[in-house]
């Protein structure tokens, strides 16, 4: 499969796995819970899903031994989100949009980071 369709794919994958966590993350948000414990809850549920869908629709890889690869590949995300939500906080008190443009960042670094560290392939 050339890049351009893996980046096709993750982009579409991407729309699908991006509206899951943000919608658990809202949903958290909406209940009360401050900023960082929802976007931790959002982040765990989110790797689960996130994990089958990029593996198998993207990279069309189904080897579940990269779990550890990718749950380190969405540790860096979740505090890279942090920082960035925090500095969007300076200019913005509105979390539901700071969690979206957050997002909108992490998931071109998202896919960088699974296609050279966690689906990897040999050349």
């Amino acid at each position: 499969m050339s890049s351009k369709e893996e980046l096709i794919r993750y982009i579409l994958v991407g729309i699908l796995n991006t509206l899951f966590s943000y919608l658990w993350y809202a949903f958290f948000i909406t209940i009360g819970l401050r900023y960082p414990v929802a976007l931790l809850f959002s982040t765990v549920l989110g790797v689960l899903f996130n994990f089958k869908t990029f593996g198998k629709l993207v990279f069309k890889n189904s080897n579940n031994q990269l779990i550890f690869k990718f749950i380190g590949v969405y540790t860096f995300l979740y505090f890279f989100n942090i920082t960035l939500i925090g500095f969007l906080k300076q200019i913005s008190t509105d979390l539901y949009l700071t969690g979206f443009i957050s997002i909108i960042f992490s998931a071109g670094l998202g896919f960088i980071l699974n296609k050279h560290l966690v689906f990897k392939t040999s050349y």
